[in-house]
């Protein structure tokens, strides 16, 4: 008989030649199961997803309640249906005034889509400027956007008109015209190993984008939802983007994202032509409900707020002479290590050791932290224990 591993392999579309192969059965809090009951710690929170942890108390009743009065009724933007309105009237009333009607989507990558049409058909221009090292998803238009051409093998022709600057590099604010249409930026880059833009340039790109009539667009699908210390991570600049991309963590673990901008902007979509952009699931009603659970559990429990504490412990734990360096703000993290095969040990060992943390696909020799914002202190220093263990095996003693 076939174990599951072999089902896996044989049935599942495959993203790599090497998957991880951990086959766990249940998720509770800040741990994940496998099949032998065996706990582990999850320090990645399924990049970026269960930031108020896995099957949390209050999206579940959410899940459940709103299963059993209906599912799909129609495609987004045609029924008026509550958990829809309910979670984007939430999220205006936790956003600046311009950010205040909400496109809801399935993916982060589909959020982008929307954010590129959106910022064409508006500004009817069609350059777009993007960084490079940056990450904004697998379709077609988001990666046309990433900037990294080792992802791009095999998938051309992509779509033209793509600009790549350089992210906290001020001279190249000059290449933003009047025929730029919008700057895509995650104002964190999460890929790229996380990379934090300074205020001096985030100010300064604001300050170029209103000069030029570009729309300025934050991707915020990894570092948004409370994980960098505020709900929001443009709160930490005092500026406000014309778009933001939400995704990854603002479902409590079902699948939705959502690109949110003002009613004026956003209205381009409604005519010349109507359905200007369509959605058959994007919305939908279970998933908006748990959007919902998810953001009033952020605000109520002061995650975000406790997300700067609880990233300082890390770093002020996790001190080791192979760790080269600690980047990021609340609980997105990265520690730099000399190399990926010296990171790739530590990782495995770790696993083993019931601890589950990884790399960034554009910063291989870098561990990701960052774990459901609910991680206690407890947790952070037992995690960061088993991490300088292994460490240690690895690299020798500090």
């Amino acid at each position: 008989m076939q174990t599951q591993r072999q089902l896996f392999l044989q049935y599942n579309a495959q993203t790599s030649p090497t998957p991880l192969l951990l086959h766990f059965k249940k998720a509770r809090g800040v741990y994940i199961y496998d099949q032998h009951n065996k706990k582990h710690l999850d320090l990645i929170a399924g990049i970026g997803v269960s930031n108020v942890g896995h099957c949390h108390k209050n999206v579940v009743k959410a899940v459940i309640k709103q299963v059993k009065k209906h599912m799909h009724l129609m495609v987004y933007g045609e029924y008026v249906q509550s958990a829809q309105v309910k979670f984007a009237k939430a999220l205006a009333d936790v956003l600046p005034e311009n950010l205040n009607c909400t496109y809801f989507v399935n993916s982060g990558s589909e959020a982008v889509e929307g954010a590129m049409k959106l910022a064409k058909k508006y500004t009817q221009r069609n350059e777009i400027i993007a960084f490079k090292n940056s990450y904004h998803g697998s379709t077609q238009g988001a990666l046309s956007l990433m900037g990294v051409d080792e992802y791009k093998k095999g998938y051309g022709p992509l779509l033209p008109n793509i600009k790549f600057i350089q992210f906290n590099h001020l001279p190249d604010l000059a290449k933003i015209t009047d025929k730029t249409a919008a700057v895509f930026i995650e104002p964190i880059q999460g890929e790229a190993g996380i990379k934090v833009a300074t205020k001096n340039y985030l100010t300064a790109l604001r300050k170029k984008c209103n000069e030029t009539g570009t729309l300025l667009v934050f991707d915020e699908i990894q570092c948004g939802f409370g994980r960098t210390g505020k709900l929001f991570a443009f709160e930490h600049y005092n500026l406000v983007p014309d778009i933001l991309l939400l995704a990854k963590g603002i479902g409590g673990g079902m699948p939705i994202g959502a690109f949110i901008a003002s009613q004026k902007i956003m209205a381009v979509f409604s005519e010349n032509p109507i359905l200007g952009h369509i959605t058959t699931f994007g919305g939908h009603p279970v998933c908006c409900a748990a959007g919902l659970a998810t953001l009033k559990t952020i605000l109520n429990e002061n995650l975000a707020e406790q997300a700067n504490e609880k990233g300082e412990l890390f770093k002020s734990l996790l001190k080791h002479k192979a760790i080269k360096n600690i980047r990021g703000k609340g609980l997105m993290l990265g520690v730099e290590f000399e190399n990926y095969d010296t990171l790739k040990k530590i990782i495995d060992a770790c696993i083993e050791d019931g601890i589950i943390t990884d790399w960034f696909l554009h910063c291989s020799n870098s561990m990701r932290i960052a774990p459901p914002l609910i991680i206690t202190e407890k947790q952070i220093k037992k995690a960061c224990q088993i991490i300088l263990k292994n460490i240690n095996l690895v690299c020798g003693e500090s």
